[in-house]
């Protein structure tokens, strides 16, 4: 059995996009296995108790929430500062993973909850982005000039709404909010937690990811 740290993942999950960005920015070295949603080793299903991406298997526990593989991450090492924010910051990442994933949900696959109106989820979704506008204003991230874990939490989830129609959401009012999510689509770490590899297969050598 591996000792070393291991991250289960899915490159397009939100939720295992914010979990690599944290530990991209905490430089802790683990070795990444990418998987196929509707193809699931066993091995991941014997270590994921919920069998959703991210997990990370640690040598005396297992990680299955994002949030607590991005503080853990952190915690060995913030050179960014990015666990240095104010409680907003922790309230506004209970909503983004709360109400506003709801919405999105709700959004982007309308044709799974015929009984709930797309048009109505989108605009709940869209009150909360506006709030965020609003805070952006006159700074580059949620707290100031430089970015904190909030920013790493919401933007995944962010860019996955805008790009339900990119047409749309660039057409609407809120400007800060365009350039907070461009400037992330356009920066380094972003770009690195975005490597395509293909899944994991049983016997394969380790894939190293971070460090």
């Amino acid at each position: 059995m591996a000792h070393h740290p291991i991250l289960w993942t899915f490159r397009r999950c939100p939720y295992a996009i914010r979990a690599r960005l944290a530990l991209t920015c905490s430089g802790v070295k683990v070795e990444l296995r990418e998987i196929r949603l509707r193809d699931k080793p066993q091995a991941f299903l014997q270590t994921s108790a919920s069998g959703t991406v991210p997990t990370l298997r640690l040598a005396d526990k297992v990680f299955d929430e994002s949030l607590d593989i991005m503080i853990w991450a952190l915690e060995q090492d913030d050179p960014h500062r990015l666990l240095d924010m104010p409680q907003e910051g922790w309230d506004l990442i209970t909503k983004n993973d709360g109400p506003f994933k709801a919405a999105l949900d709700h959004t982007k696959y309308a044709t799974r909850y015929p009984d709930i109106n797309q048009a109505t989820e989108r605009m709940k979704a869209a009150s909360y982005l506006v709030g965020l506008d609003k805070r952006l204003a006159g700074r580059s991230w949620l707290f100031g000039d430089r970015p904190t874990l909030a920013d790493l939490a919401l933007l995944p989830f962010v860019r996955q709404f805008a790009y339900i129609d990119r047409e749309w959401f660039d057409a609407q009012e809120w400007p800060n909010l365009i350039a907070w999510l461009d400037r992330f689509l356009e920066s380094e770490a972003f770009i690195n937690v975005m490597h395509k590899y293909a899944p994991w297969a049983e016997g394969d050598a380790p894939l190293w990811f971070g460090g």
